[in-house]
């Protein structure tokens, strides 16, 4: 073979073999991205998907200064969501709620009464106790008539009000005078805890035997005194999702956000107690 004819087949072996080196680092750089890719997508957290539209959440009154505080947060946080309320009576909202009346949470001051709803099959769930809440006498700035006792309110000329006894604050009345052994005549009964201590605030009423939360919320337009019976009749709340909830999602969320450390603040800052 001619010296020009083996250069010319060296030339194609070597051809050959970069062409196949080639090749391979091809496939293998492909397998290698590949595999990056797919590590990636694991490792990858999945997004959860954005909320949005109206939450309805129907709540004790008790509930109305911190919960509106926790649905500003919740707007914030989620943009594109508004949260909604109707406050009232335990019984009241739960007796909508039972009648068809459109919500996605309810949290209730006592699970007597958010054993009305989920009785009735409206819970998408268990509920969960998320706070606790205790009994204060509310009278007139400065305490006036000097009460310091929930025996004191049994005294003559004292116009004292109090919950109606088919609410929690108004249960929660009746068990700490039953533990006192008192029996106290209101000059009204009021169906949610609002309603009674307005009545202090208006000056129609010397006395109201409402929530610590109430009071604080009411500031220097009431004077709070404590009473030991109280420690019987403490409330717990509990709060769960609604089984005909229109924005689950959503719904689920403004749950966990009351159940969060940021929520428990909320609500410990306006006087309830963790459960």
């Amino acid at each position: 073979m001619t010296r020009s004819v083996r250069r010319t087949h060296r030339i194609r072996r070597t051809a050959r073999v970069a062409g196949a080196g080639a090749a391979a680092l091809l496939a293998l750089s492909a397998c290698s991205s590949s595999s990056d890719t797919d590590s990636d997508s694991a490792g990858a957290p999945s997004s959860s998907p954005k909320l949005s539209g109206q939450v309805t959440v129907f709540a004790a009154a008790s509930l109305k200064e911190s919960f509106t505080t926790l649905g500003e947060t919740f707007e914030k946080q989620h943009p594109g969501t508004e949260v909604t309320f109707n406050f009232a009576g335990s019984d009241t909202l739960a007796a909508s709620i039972t009648g068809g009346a459109p919500a996605d949470v309810f949290a209730s001051a006592s699970p007597k009464t958010m054993a009305t709803v989920t009785d009735a099959g409206a819970s998408a769930g268990t509920p969960v106790t998320f706070v606790r809440n205790q009994l204060e006498i509310a009278t007139l700035p400065g305490n006036p008539d000097h009460v310091s006792s929930l025996e004191d309110l049994t005294g003559s000329g004292l116009k004292v009000v109090l919950c109606d006894e088919s609410v929690p604050c108004g249960a929660a009345a009746r068990k700490a005078l039953d533990a006192s052994g008192l029996e106290l005549t209101p000059v009204s009964y009021e169906q949610d805890v609002k309603a009674a201590l307005t009545k202090v605030e208006l000056k129609e009423a010397d006395a109201a035997v409402v929530y610590k939360t109430d009071v604080k919320a009411a500031g220097d337009k009431v004077t709070g005194v404590d009473f030991p019976e109280s420690g019987k009749a403490v409330n717990d709340y509990p709060i769960t999702l609604l089984k005909d909830a229109p924005n689950t999602d959503a719904a689920r969320a403004f749950i966990e956000l009351v159940k969060s450390a940021e929520g428990q603040r909320v609500l410990t800052g306006a006087g309830f107690h963790t459960p």
